[in-house]
């Protein structure tokens, strides 16, 4: 399966990466192939580093402007023009999608595949890991948006929710 996931570049507190290298581990043990940022900073650095080590393969979509921050060693890596394309990209190759704690730039992508997929435009699971409650906002905010008819579709058809690494990859299965 190829699973594009969002997630954020900088170097994060041990409590968001220990989940996360946990998701790669299972991610790699799987033989799943990570379809990322394709970046070497951060929490992407990590998450590659782990996918890589538990054998699975890494095709890293990265955008001109950033190319000097690329992973040497990605299976493949595209190179697009902008930040639209590149989120184009990481959505045409995904089976799933996953989304990991991030700032601004994961918020972006995570609200443009929503978008698409209220639409009927992408028909992939998208699924967040909530690590530490990271993102209880924005569950509050869709599940907000769901009851008082913003939604065109009910939010379980959207979007879910994974407390664990574990928990992503059942509902995965599912």
């Amino acid at each position: 399966m190829n699973i594009t996931v969002f997630c954020s570049a900088y170097s994060l507190d041990d409590r968001y990466t220990g989940p996360a290298a946990d998701f790669a581990r299972l991610l790699g043990e799987g033989g799943h192939t990570l379809v990322w940022g394709g970046s070497n900073a951060g929490l992407m650095g990590l998450l590659a580093d782990g996918v890589k080590a538990a054998g699975g393969r890494l095709v890293g979509v990265l955008v001109e402007l950033l190319k000097h921050k690329g992973y040497v060693g990605a299976d493949e890596l595209v190179m697009t023009r902008d930040l639209a394309e590149r989120k184009a990209e990481l959505a045409a190759r995904a089976d799933a999608i996953v989304v990991l704690v991030g700032g601004l730039g994961t918020m972006d992508e995570v609200t443009e595949v929503l978008e698409l997929k209220k639409h009927g435009i992408l028909d992939k699971p998208v699924i967040v890991l909530d690590t530490e409650g990271f993102y209880a906002g924005l569950r509050t905010q869709l599940e907000r948006m769901d009851a008082e008819g913003f939604l065109p579709r009910p939010l379980g058809d959207l979007i879910t929710f994974a407390d664990t690494p574990a928990q992503v990859f059942e509902q995965l299965k599912a």
